[in-house]
């Protein structure tokens, strides 16, 4: 719309006024906005506590029990984990501290890893805060009906919503009964939705109770990166009991996870300002008392073992302790010997082999003695067979005696090498003479390895020089007839094609029958 000329003026006046009006309301809110940022609160001080914590390696003690901590259930402690639950079904377990809690504000930072061979898992891992200890129950292995709060790591989808997995905080005090069937939704204080399972790092989350407000953050095991947290959720002017136990529980159902926590560190917060107690007000004096008493006669008891022991061996006082590593020389010797125990099994090898081919000559010996015998009760037709057949034998005879002679030789080897291992091992034998029985024994092996040579090479040059001589060969096998014609084999395809296929539409069937969804 057209403008009068009159008119310009009054309108790029207000065009004026109102920029300046936005120029310095623009400015007093960004001097607002830096004000309360230069006015943000201090970050609380932090502790950590070790009787509330658990961590790799050599989590579990020799027992199998982990310091200050109880485990109950199908929980398994090892050196570097606590699993909670094993991919079987319906297992629970569970972790819980030996003593109460009573810190006003605190933080616990859990890692863990949930873990399946199928794309679908159950039931899920839950982190407790409650002012009794949940041993055993319906609730992610734990109890219901519990005072405090859980935060629920939700893998199996109940009420077919396709929610899960998903991250739970839910609070109760005592007199409300867990909502199964709903996935504790109707019930959640703040909840977010987040996949934990199988995951290439694992997963962490931190959950902070700092001024009556509950901070749930989470590493989704992208990244190895342990502070690379992002916001999950959070609960308002939550109240929970001033003094409770911390508890990791874990359950599966139908289908079967790993539930693996590798650390549960708890830090007690303080506030700015406030002196944080000393480490020697925590524990009471009756308590420093017993511990002192106990270290005094443990102390006196490993003292008086120490003068029995050196009653007991005079000879053994004023000697440096013996050397924990290796010596050169040590490691040279023991090298030696390792050498002559593999060489003492190659010579028994070759012996087994020796002892073969002694048996296989004694029985070409004894079917040409037969044969001998037979020839000789017919004396014309055995005038031209009987000399070819004793120069035959001759040769076979003239085998097995090397062959025994090569026997005796291996078993000499074998005796010079136990001498020699035995007087390294009771009198330390020298390194140049260990060195010199070991040349002996390769020289004395490869004499035999030509002599074993040169009688194979000869009993070829018998057989081949003596073309009357029949050799006993098996019967050769008639090939099979084949069975399988084109027809039947392009048949059976055909039918595991279609038995394949049925079986593929029946697993599909049942995997959404189970209602799980990622």
């Amino acid at each position: 719309m057209a403008v009068p000329a009159a008119r310009r003026p009054v309108a790029a006046a207000v065009m004026v006024a109102v920029t300046f009006l936005a120029a310095v309301l623009f400015r007093r809110s960004a001097a607002d906005v830096s004000a309360d940022g230069s006015a943000s609160p201090e970050a609380p001080h932090r502790r950590f506590e070790y009787k509330y914590s658990f961590k790799g390696p050599h989590l579990a003690q020799p027992d199998g029990s982990i310091p200050f901590w109880i485990h109950t259930g199908n929980a398994i402690p090892s050196a570097d984990q606590v699993r909670i639950t094993p991919s079987l079904r319906s297992q629970r377990g569970s972790v819980w501290t030996k003593n109460k809690v009573s810190f006003e504000h605190w933080e616990a930072e859990v890692t863990f890893r949930v873990s399946g061979r199928s794309r679908m898992g159950a039931d899920g891992l839950a982190v407790w805060f409650t002012s009794a200890q949940g041993l055993d129950g319906p609730v992610y292995g734990a109890t219901d009906l519990w005072n405090g709060v859980g935060i629920f790591f939700d893998s199996f989808d109940n009420d077919g919503k396709k929610n899960n997995p998903a991250l739970l905080v839910v609070g109760n005090n005592g007199k409300l009964v867990y909502d199964h069937q709903n996935d504790g939704t109707t019930q959640a204080l703040g909840t977010c939705l987040r996949d934990f399972r199988n995951k290439p790092y694992p997963v962490r989350a931190k959950i902070t109770y700092y001024k009556k407000t509950l901070t749930v953050m989470i590493n989704n095991g992208f990244t190895p990166d342990k502070e690379d947290y992002e916001f999950c959720t959070k609960v308002d002017n939550m109240v929970l009991p001033s003094e409770g136990f911390f508890g990791i529980s874990a359950a599966t159902g139908g289908l079967a996870d790993d539930h693996d926590v590798l650390s549960f560190l708890l830090f007690r917060l303080t506030e700015p300002g406030q002196q944080p107690p000393p480490p020697e007000s925590e524990i009471p004096k009756e308590e420093k008392d017993k511990y002192q008493e106990e270290f005094q006669n443990f102390q006196q008891e490993l003292d008086k073992k120490k003068e029995e022991f050196q009653k007991e061996h005079p000879d053994v006082q004023g000697e440096p302790i013996e050397d924990l590593y290796e010596s050169v020389n040590d490691r040279e010797i023991r090298q030696i010997f390792e050498g002559q125990n593999r060489i003492h099994l190659e010579i028994k090898q070759l012996n087994r082999q020796l002892a073969m081919i002694l048996d296989e000559q004694r029985r070409y010996v004894s079917v040409i003695t037969d044969e001998i015998a037979k020839k000789g009760t017919n004396a014309e037709s055995g005038q031209v067979g009987i000399p070819q057949l004793s120069s035959v034998l001759a040769t076979q005879q003239d085998v097995l005696r090397n062959l025994n002679e090569l026997r005796n030789s291996f078993f000499e080897s074998l005796k010079q090498i136990g001498s020699a291992q035995h007087q390294g091992q009771a009198t330390g034998m020298g390194t140049y003479e260990t060195i010199q029985h070991f040349n002996d024994i390769k020289e004395h092996l490869h004499t035999v390895k030509r002599d074993v040579e040169h009688l194979v090479q000869r009993n070829v040059q018998v057989r081949l020089s003596n073309p009357a001589e029949k050799v006993v060969k098996c019967p050769e096998v008639p090939p099979m007839p084949s069975c399988l014609s084109i027809v039947h084999f392009t048949i059976f395809i055909v039918v595991q094609s279609v038995l394949f296929f049925c079986y593929i539409m029946y697993k599909s069937q049942q995997e959404a029958a189970a209602k799980k969804f990622f």
